[in-house]
């Protein structure tokens, strides 16, 4: 294993510090683990937290600040963090509106969660929470049930956030969250693993000239190896899963090409390129492109599709100002 870390115990620690140091306009640690809150806490409106297993940044922690998240908390690598940290976050960003939890669909995430929820609601803290399922690789895996919450969740935060900042109320906040998880669908590829640095070697192994295609963001395998096929081939395989689930036709959508860590600008450009062309000739129009990395797997060699269905008022959200260290609008 070859990283730019110092002791792989103290990797989720010292980033986080880092990230504080770098963006102190934006964001400031509790004193209970890495918990991520914004810098100027919000009042008189829904606070939204989120998280889990650190590994995927920019997510979460890079999404905290205006228009978007107003807590990240950042479990070891791919490790869900604790019920007491996510309840610390809670009371943090708490105001009179109540609190929604952003939730990605893991056994560990939503159990850790909902423990910290029952503790809050002790506390008389009004807690709603919804669950991402945006993958539609699998219906179940090892680590969930249900399908995975995967890089469609960073549309639900910039939209939620930018709802929670017009002041609706918990029940608003929540419904709009819920609409945006209805209309987003993932799909994900990958030619080259990660290591995550407390294991010190790769997730998987893969011949030079095999794909895993419907990756999840841990670091696991796809659910099917392939043979390596010219990314416009590859494309058509993640669309072609990703139409057939959700319909699509006569829409506008946002399209999300999502960087798993080390897919560099040019290859996702490359294969934003026949998305773009594929979406266009099945009248699907494309409203706003995002290509980058949003949620990633470490190192991992990969990318994802996401596709979000928009009507006037997520397009609006959407296009509302966030201020972030990851995300500007």
């Amino acid at each position: 294993m070859k990283k730019f870390i110092n002791n792989p115990e103290l990797c989720e620690e010292q980033m986080v510090q880092g990230l504080v140091k770098a963006y102190p306009k934006y964001v400031k640690k509790l004193d209970c683990g890495n918990v991520i809150v914004r810098a100027n806490k919000k009042e008189n409106k829904v606070a939204l937290i989120s998280g889990g297993g650190s590994g995927h940044e920019p997510a979460h922690a890079g999404y905290v600040g205006c228009g978007m998240l107003d807590c990240a908390v950042a479990g070891a690598v791919f490790t869900s963090p604790t019920p007491d940290q996510i309840y610390e976050g809670i009371k943090a960003i708490a105001t009179d509106k109540g609190v929604l939890m952003i939730i990605k669909n893991y056994s560990g995430d939503i159990m850790n969660f909902e423990m910290a929820q029952e503790m809050a609601e002790m506390e008389g803290i009004k807690v709603a929470k919804v669950v991402t399922n945006d993958d539609v690789a699998v219906q179940n895996s090892t680590w969930t049930i249900g399908r995975r919450g995967v890089a469609g969740t960073v549309f639900v935060h910039k939209i939620t956030g930018a709802k929670a900042e017009t002041g609706a109320s918990l029940e608003e906040v929540q419904a709009t969250a819920q609409k945006v998880i209805d209309n987003v669908r993932t799909m994900g590829v990958a030619i080259r693993p990660c290591t995550v640095p407390a294991a010190g070697v790769p997730g998987f192994t893969i011949n030079e000239d095999e794909m895993e295609f419907g990756i999840g963001i841990h670091g696991e395998p796809g659910v099917e190896t392939r043979k390596l096929a010219p990314v416009d081939e590859i494309v058509d395989g993640l669309l072609e899963k990703i139409l057939a689930d959700l319909d699509y036709s006569s829409s506008e959508v946002a399209v999300m090409l999502n960087s798993a860590g080390a897919t560099p600008q040019m290859e996702l450009l490359i294969a934003y390129n026949h998305v773009a062309d594929v979406l266009a000739a099945k009248g699907i129009k494309v409203y706003k492109s995002f290509v980058g990395e949003y949620m990633t797997s470490l190192e991992m060699d990969g990318f994802s599709i996401s596709l979000l269905k928009l009507d006037d008022e997520l397009k609006a959200l959407l296009d509302a100002p966030a201020d972030t260290p990851a995300y500007k609008a």
